[in-house]
């Protein structure tokens, strides 16, 4: 047990001196080096100003300014003026194509009504209709009865309120598009007139038959619908639809001429330049009209100072810049409508008839058709009726 004892005496006498060694030493470890390691930079001598010194570094210069952006250039509108000038033409030559064929159409018909009429007279009587009308299920005799009521009513509306529901439809579904978020993009390219995007041209078109808001549209639609029944009685149904497509691409041409000469550049969409037209050539052609407000029947008032009325508020809202509508839009459609019913028809629609004979003889010489001096339809030699 003495050996034990006098290892353990050892042993403690060289911990106690290890320890009296390392003392020193462990100042310099953990705490010596974090205060290395954030260790303060010398102070730089102060300059005043103006003065600099010989023996330090120059002076840094000053950073140059950013350069100025460049600036937009201004769009080019010779591109929309060709499109409006030769849309406007194409749409009046439609037209009168049309208005050809639709008399073409009612003839033959009336033709073959007649015909028969002849055949069928004597052949049937009631008896026969009504054991038809018996044989029929109660789905189908609710369905003729509805197509009956259906084809009442539209015997009901007048020429032009027939022919103003092709273009309200047209505008509610395009409306309808406007929610669908998948179409978006498309939509703002294609039916938003703006002179500062790459395609001008087509939307100068489809933004007439473009309404973001359902207050909007039914706005438009419904003095659209009010005035129908005049202008179409006034024009007639070919004459009217070639107006208001050229109101609504001329509009669009006047509404990026002030937009690019103002710099707003900014999109806008809506009927409100065709519809324009419309409202300024009933009025310019029958100003002694009464018109009134649906919310107010008591106030009546002339077509011409009512028309007088709107071309002074959008020529102010115009020359004050005002941003509720496109009041150039609606300033280039009333012209056109008072232009057209003063001049343009004269000088546009009368003068169809070398365009329809065209027509005419391009349709008579083609297959199926009859020559000049031959039947329809016969290829031979000899002279036919006349």
């Amino acid at each position: 047990m003495a050996w034990r004892g006098s290892v353990l005496r050892w042993v403690k006498t060289e911990i106690i001196t290890s320890q009296k060694r390392t003392v020193p030493d462990s100042r310099l470890n953990p705490h010596n080096q974090q205060r290395c390691g954030f260790r303060r930079e010398a102070k730089r001598p102060d300059t005043k100003k103006g003065r600099s010194d010989p023996n330090g570094p120059p002076p840094e210069a000053p950073a140059p300014a950013a350069p100025r952006p460049p600036r937009a250039p201004r769009p080019t509108l010779l591109r929309p003026l060709v499109f409006t000038v030769g849309f406007t033409g194409c749409s009046f030559g439609a037209a009168a194509i049309l208005q050809y064929e639709t008399l073409k159409s009612r003839v033959q018909t009336a033709r073959d009504e007649e015909e028969a009429e002849k055949l069928l007279q004597g052949s049937h009587d009631m008896t026969y209709w009504h054991e038809w009308w018996k044989q029929l299920s109660s789905f189908q005799r609710q369905l003729i009865l509805m197509m009956s009521v259906v084809d009442d009513f539209w015997s009901s509306l007048t020429e032009g309120q027939r022919t103003v529901s092709g273009i309200i439809a047209v505008n509610v579904a395009v409306l309808c598009c406007w929610r669908i978020p998948s179409m978006q993009r498309s939509m703002i390219k294609y039916f938003t007139s703006n002179p500062a995007s790459k395609t001008r041209c087509l939307p100068m078109i489809l933004s007439s038959f473009s309404h973001y808001s359902i207050i909007h549209m039914v706005a438009n639609m419904y003095v659209l619908w009010t005035f129908s029944s005049g202008i179409v009685s006034l024009l007639g149904k070919e004459q009217f639809l070639a107006v208001y497509m050229s109101a609504g691409v001329i509009s669009s041409m006047v509404s990026y001429t002030c937009k690019t000469a103002t710099g707003r550049l900014y999109p806008s969409l809506g009927a409100s330049g065709a519809v324009m037209a419309v409202l300024a050539a009933v009025c310019a052609k029958v100003p002694e009209a009464k018109l009134g407000i649906i919310f107010l029947p008591m106030v009546t008032f002339t077509a011409g100072n009512a028309l007088k009325a709107l071309v002074v508020m959008d020529a102010a809202g115009l020359i004050l810049g005002w941003r509720l509508f496109d009041h150039a839009a609606h300033l280039g459609g009333a012209l056109f409508g008072i232009w057209y019913v003063a001049y343009g028809h004269k000088l546009i629609w009368r003068k169809r008839e070398p365009l329809v004979k065209l027509w005419h003889d391009l349709r008579s010489s083609g297959p199926g058709g009859s020559r000049p001096g031959r039947g329809p339809g016969v290829s031979g030699a000899g002279p036919g009726p006349r």
